[in-house]
């Protein structure tokens, strides 16, 4: 067919806004997989410090109930707790990034008041990223995002 005297060509490939559309759909979805799929340091830290905090109010219940003192004390990669009724083995912290800034032990038990504790977290990554696992001494263990709080 021809139009105005030329012959009407059908012209192959795709136009600017067609383009345009495709690789902005893929840059939402390579975003959203990217927020999907990462774990950051931070959140490996408050992984750590949750369980942390957990696990010392195991700790502080077993001394209570069996009228022993319980002691943790960081290591290297992890954390031992001592005086238990049944020996624990060694814990190594879920991410190969957490370190304790104060490796001082923690006495927990058996009366219902302890001292108050505090046992700062941090990223061997990012270590301007820090949580304290910490306790007034009545209150249960807990995260805290600043050094602030009642705890030492």
């Amino acid at each position: 067919m021809k139009r105005n005297g030329f012959p009407l060509r059908r012209l192959a490939g795709f136009t600017l806004i067609e383009l345009m559309v495709v690789v902005t759909l893929i840059a939402i979805a390579t975003a959203g997989v990217m927020f999907a799929l990462r774990d950051s340091a931070m959140d490996a830290l408050e992984r750590d410090a949750q369980r942390l905090a957990a696990v010392l109010e195991s700790a502080r219940a077993q001394s209570r109930a069996s009228g022993g003192a319980v002691r943790w004390q960081a290591q290297a990669n992890g954390y031992v707790l001592q005086g238990l009724p049944r020996p624990a083995p060694a814990q190594t912290w879920l991410s190969e990034q957490t370190r304790v800034q104060s490796p001082a032990p923690v006495v927990l038990g058996p009366e219902p008041l302890i001292p108050p504790q505090r046992i700062e977290l941090y990223s061997a990554h990012q270590p301007q990223q820090r949580l304290w696992v910490a306790s007034d001494g009545l209150r249960p263990f807990a995260v805290q995002r600043s050094a602030q709080g009642n705890a030492p």
